[in-house]
């Protein structure tokens, strides 16, 4: 099946990558022309993303994958079309900006030729399969074509085993002609054991945004877990590992760490939120959980200062990690971000490293001193905090740590470490709701 893909940011090309992969003929579009030179002439990708690269030039070497700027004869020598742009929150009310999805929209209805199905990848309000229904039809009323929600549900790091063993596919579709020709674009992924389901179109959206809640909320919940476990003496690793072993609730998600961010949990949870009250709902436990994450990184900076008596003013911190999770160079809404600016803010200055995201973060960060490595923060810092769960960091010489360090203080935002194996050389160890 030929399959085009417009956008080739995270989604997109990691959605148009794993077609490929899976059989298809996919091409791939961007009016980014340094964006697809790099990825036709030299293989460069655009994000982090472990076995991506690998997994593109594979494709494209086989014939399968293709980038281009040309949407036009892209689009018009498909079956089905792919939207996956971004959607921004917008900044004043947490509402999904669409000027993007909208635009291409545009740009698909007139360059059409023969049925079409027209799919929205990208996370997108209940009711725009809709309103690009509209558009496409305002400006080609000739066109034949449908359109499909098919929201993806792919975790930064791990996203090509989860579009190619996923828990699920989910296709909202009400046109039967497009409902086979989204079967047959999946049943790759079907004769591997992945579910694919079929809904209706307004039901697709919606589950995609009440998934993406319901795991942020979970973490929220397990965050605020390890505050009172921090009071009373429990442990929340433990508490945690209690809950996850019941089936009713699960172990995934349920890590306490310095809050939740990347591109989708905090979207997600605005958007969802701005369209309840748009529709008179009140999803108040929605609102707690976007409150809840904003205070929790407020209240990581107040943990560190509390590991130094208190204060941070001409404190100088070694931080690890900026991404908002490991394996990705991902900072948006990081939490390693938002504490790194309140440390800022309390007098500290700051040293950090991160294996991926460090570009990224000079966009977002002023006056910070970056490391060659782990261990180039420790030197002369007062204390080392670790806000980032990447796996090099877990594995520290702790010897070396504290011999780098002015003071022996290392405060684990991710619980890398146990209580005892830190202490036992010499550091003092704060970590959460232990």
């Amino acid at each position: 099946m030929k399959i085009a893909v417009v956008g080739t940011g995270y989604v997109g090309l990691v959605s148009g990558t794993c077609f490929a992969s899976i059989g298809h003929e996919v091409v791939c579009i961007d009016n980014n022309k340094d964006k697809i030179d790099n990825l036709n002439n030299r293989g460069v990708i655009p994000i982090y993303e472990p076995g991506l690269e690998d997994l593109v030039k594979q494709n494209v070497a086989e014939g399968r994958l293709e980038f281009t700027t040309d949407l036009k004869a892209a689009v018009a020598a498909s079956d089905v079309v792919f939207i996956a742009v971004g959607t921004p929150p917008r900044p004043d009310n947490g509402q999904a900006d669409l000027k993007y999805v909208y635009q291409v929209a545009e740009e698909i209805g007139e360059a059409i030729d023969g049925f079409t199905v027209v799919v929205d990848k990208s996370t997108v309000p209940i009711g725009t399969a809709e309103e690009v229904t509209a558009i496409i039809e305002k400006v080609n009323p000739e066109a034949d074509f449908a359109v499909v929600s098919n929201p993806e549900f792919l975790r930064e790091g791990f996203a090509i085993d989860d579009f190619l063993n996923g828990d699920r596919v989910v296709v909202g579709v009400e046109n039967s002609q497009a409902e086979e020709l989204m079967k047959e674009v999946y049943i790759p992924l079907e004769k591997r054991g992945v579910q694919v389901l079929m809904t209706r179109v307004k039901t697709a959206e919606m589950i995609k945004y009440a998934s993406n809640t319901f795991l942020a909320t979970k973490l929220g919940f397990i965050n605020e877990i390890a505050d009172l476990c921090e009071k009373v003496g429990a442990d929340v690793d433990q508490v945690a590992h209690a809950m996850g072993m019941d089936t009713r609730i699960g172990a995934k998600f349920l890590q306490a760490g310095p809050g939740f961010g990347g591109s989708c949990f905090p979207k997600d949870t605005m958007a969802l939120e701005y369209i309840a009250k748009e529709n008179g709902c009140d999803l108040s436990i929605v609102k707690a959980t976007i409150d809840s994450n904003v205070n929790r990184k407020l209240r990581m900076a107040e943990k560190v200062a509390e590991a130094l008596d208190g204060s941070l003013e001409g404190k100088t911190i070694g931080v690890l990690g900026l991404a908002f999770k490991g394996n990705t160079d991902d900072t948006r809404e990081s939490p390693a971000i938002a504490i790194i600016k309140e440390m800022q803010k309390m007098g500290a200055s700051i040293k950090a490293y991160d294996p991926a995201a460090i570009e990224e973060a000079k966009h977002e960060l002023t006056d910070v001193k970056y490391g060659s490595d782990e261990y180039s923060v420790c030197d002369n810092a007062d204390a080392l905090v670790i806000l980032t769960e990447w796996t090099q960091f877990a594995v520290l010489d702790l010897e070396l740590v504290k011999a780098k360090l002015n003071n022996p203080i290392l405060v684990d935002l991710r619980n890398l470490y146990s209580v005892a194996e830190v202490t036992t050389k010499g550091l003092k160890y704060y970590s959460i709701g232990r």
